[in-house]
């Protein structure tokens, strides 16, 4: 059995803010919390506690790429020209490099605040697009990540069998991630294998996208889940919209309403391109939004309807989604300012006045990332996780605050360093603002990406 004490001079727990605040963690769970009590012998005491963010939505391997598609091409670049860059980038992957760049990933995610990935994964076979003896070889190798970093994962293995609308024969540059439906069935089940070594692992699916599943395929697909989560690439790109009107007749998030399936489990991710009456639709069905804002404006996709989301009581949660920029902080910043740009305001998603934007946005994405994840509900309390992040006031972002003007700070004054320590279901993975592992963790990231792009 394994055993630490934590002494906090604050930290944010479900009640709000306390002062003063011991955390025993046996075994990688809180037993037990306590308020307004001095410090003790054996206390590992630090500044301020808050809960580990949930990251709902990444693409381990593309933090490989990251930075590679910033050149201007012969004509207008967007979303689709992009995934030409990714697609020549998979095309280099085996399995060593793979598992190589999750570690750097994840790594960098449990330095920037995020304790648990929902890693939406979709690079299923060989370069050749043979599958490998292990239909779950490459899943394998993210739950090999997870484990060397530390970091909780939800494995959200990927239905990928087409190229567009309709049921459209998939690209030759797709051949990595093809299944049919008794293909994925046979993943699903070894990546469920795969991740059985992992403390409090999740596995849910992912339909990719309505793009790439038939209406047959999606629901089967979506009635493997069981309880478990679902998530899909949806509403993104204009470019989406259109060809599903030209299809189905339906806009995407309205053929997905339509088909009555959509619940607490779901995870729309991005869902940018949302009318005034799919917003409240979505919200109305408790399906979480997975929100990237640092890729969406990366990529050009727009910017979500989040003031009238959360206004019709919609559940959020962020993600770092193409990984290329990882940082917890900054994609609650980004949030917020995208709807300052389009709004003309400022403070838009505070729940009410006088409220903390950065406060709100941070529970916001803590609940709503935790359900997403299959999780527990994302707060410091016994019997939960003990998936904690520690701030550093010395900081000066974070010197003189206390409780909700602590995660402002952070979020909209920060720039690094903020994060102190982290610790993963109870075992201290970020010390100082770095991973205990990082050096190895790099050396082996620059080696694989020296092969992959030499």
């Amino acid at each position: 059995m394994s055993s630490v004490k934590l002494w906090f001079d604050e930290a944010l727990l479900p009640e709000g803010w306390a002062r003063d605040v011991r955390i025993a963690v046996t075994d990688g769970r809180i037993a037990r919390i306590e308020t307004g009590v001095a410090r003790a012998a054996g206390d590992e005491a630090h500044a301020v506690a808050v809960p580990g963010m949930p990251n709902l939505h990444s693409h381990a391997f593309q933090r490989g790429m990251a930075g590679l598609a910033e050149v201007r091409g012969p004509s207008g670049d967007s979303f689709w020209t992009w995934r030409e860059v990714m697609y020549r980038f998979v095309e280099r992957l085996d399995p060593d490099a793979f598992e190589a760049i999750a570690q750097m990933a994840y790594a960098e995610m449990l330095e920037a605040g995020f304790t648990r990935v929902g890693e939406f994964h979709y690079l299923h076979r060989d370069p050749s697009g043979a599958a490998y003896g292990n239909p779950a070889e490459m899943a394998t190798r993210v739950a090999a990540a997870a484990e060397a970093t530390g970091i909780g994962l939800t494995l959200l293995p990927v239905f990928y069998a087409h190229s567009g609308f309709g049921g459209q024969p998939p690209k030759p540059a797709q051949k990595r991630f093809i299944h049919d439906v008794d293909g994925f069935a046979r993943l699903l089940e070894a990546s469920r294998k795969a991740v059985r070594g992992l403390p409090d692992a999740v596995v849910g699916v992912a339909p990719h996208s309505l793009r790439a599943a038939t209406a047959g395929e999606f629901e089967a697909v979506a009635g493997m889940a069981g309880d478990a989560p679902i998530h899909i690439h949806i509403a993104e790109q204009m470019k989406e919209v259109e060809d599903c009107l030209a299809w189905s007749g339906k806009r995407p998030v309205e053929w997905l309403l339509e088909r009555g399936l959509v619940d607490e489990r779901w995870c729309l991710v991005h869902a940018t391109h949302m009318t005034d009456a799919e917003t409240k639709a979505v919200a109305q069905n408790l399906a979480v939004a997975g929100l990237c804002p640092i890729t969406e404006a990366n990529l050009g996709d727009g910017v979500f309807p989040a003031e009238d989301f959360l206004a019709a009581g919609g559940r959020i949660g962020i993600g770092s989604d193409s990984n290329v920029m990882i940082d917890a902080a900054e994609e609650l910043r980004l949030l917020e300012y995208g709807q300052r740009l389009v709004r003309r305001g400022r403070n838009l998603l505070a729940s009410r006045e006088c409220a903390s934007t950065g406060g709100d946005l941070y529970r916001a994405a803590l609940r709503g990332g935790a359900q997403a994840l299959g999780a527990d509900d994302g707060a410091l309390k016994v019997g939960g996780p003990a998936d904690i992040v520690s701030l550093d006031t010395s900081h000066p972002s974070l010197t003189s605050r206390t409780s909700d003007a602590l995660l402002d700070g952070w979020i909209f004054a920060a720039r690094g360093g903020a994060v102190d320590c982290v610790w993963r279901y109870g075992a201290k993975v970020v010390n100082g603002g770095r991973h205990i592992a990082r050096e190895r963790i790099t050396n082996r990231y620059r080696a694989a990406l020296a092969k992959v792009l030499g």
